[in-house]
């Protein structure tokens, strides 16, 4: 069995309380029988996952044996197909991920929309990127949001809530956690 396969089995028998409890191990960098950042990128999927969104686990898009792209997940919920990238860094996440995640984007149909998850949030040059990926919408999520949409249990709805927020104002890293909106 693939690694892959062994992660996505192990994290489907995590239920909301036990993928609280990996977020917090997650936070203090001890996350035993996961490979860095793997823990965070199958927590998402699976969050999703729980609260009723079809997902594409991680996964690459390969041309003969070359791997062109390597995909954290694909989520579809509430209209929207969206291809997520996660980093589980200690420090913020520069212009890096959201560039690769835009020319990731450009390869599909134009309804597409990108999502970066952060644990430790994002640097200037990256949220001043995201405002302008247009045509391609990449909307930015914090270690915050994630705790938010953790113990609330609607993660689905949270990326509904940030996309219509960017449709009417142009917001990509809008902070769901400010107003109780969702």
């Amino acid at each position: 069995m693939t690694t892959a396969r062994r992660y996505e089995r192990k994290i489907s028998g995590y239920d909301w309380d036990k993928l609280q409890e990996l977020w917090r191990a997650i936070k203090r960098g001890r996350t035993p029988g996961w490979r860095q950042g793997k823990a965070f990128e199958y927590l998402v999927i699976r969050a999703f996952e729980l609260d009723g969104a079809e997902v594409r686990w991680p996964y690459s898009v390969r041309i003969g044996k070359d791997e062109l792209e390597q995909i954290d997940g694909v989520v579809y919920t509430g209209g929207l197909a969206c291809l997520v990238e996660c980093k589980d860094k200690a420090t913020r996440v520069n212009i890096e991920p959201i560039a690769k995640l835009r020319n990731q984007l450009l390869r599909r149909p134009g309804a597409v929309i990108g999502s970066v998850f952060s644990r430790e949030g994002f640097t200037e040059p990256a949220i001043t990127l995201a405002h302008f990926t247009s045509p391609q919408t990449i909307l930015l999520w914090t270690g915050e949001e994630v705790e938010y949409v953790l113990e609330r249990r609607n993660i689905s709805q949270a990326l509904v809530t940030k996309y219509r927020i960017c449709i009417e104002k142009g917001v990509p890293d809008y902070n769901i956690t400010i107003e109780d909106i969702i």
